[in-house]
């Protein structure tokens, strides 16, 4: 049972990772679309900007509506970051090995 544990806790550190290759996926490409690198109206470009969106605004309105007013700088995506790799860090830090050890 406390394998099944540590295998499931594993496997939510992998999925954190993921979720942080998209965060970082989401904040290169909103420059690049502000630069005018790739265009935005291009129906590519914007289902795949759609779809971050999707998964990662959830998570950043709410730290959004909490931080101050920056401007035009948005440092949502940054507190998610930090956020996600405490999580990570609890997991493989203390969570799995209290399972391991007990």
């Amino acid at each position: 049972m406390i394998q099944l544990l540590v295998y499931l806790l594993t496997f939510i550190s992998y999925l954190i990772q993921l979720y942080v290759y998209v965060i970082i996926a989401g904040v290169i490409l909103s420059w690049l679309m502000a630069f005018g690198v790739v265009n935005p109206y291009n129906p590519t470009v914007r289902g795949i900007w759609q779809a971050i969106n999707a998964v990662t605004e959830p998570l950043q309105r709410p730290i959004r509506n909490m931080l101050p007013n920056l401007g035009a700088i948005d440092i949502s995506p940054l507190v998610l970051l930090l956020g996600c790799f405490f999580v990570q860090g609890l997991i493989g830090q203390v969570l799995i090995p209290l399972l391991v050890g007990a």
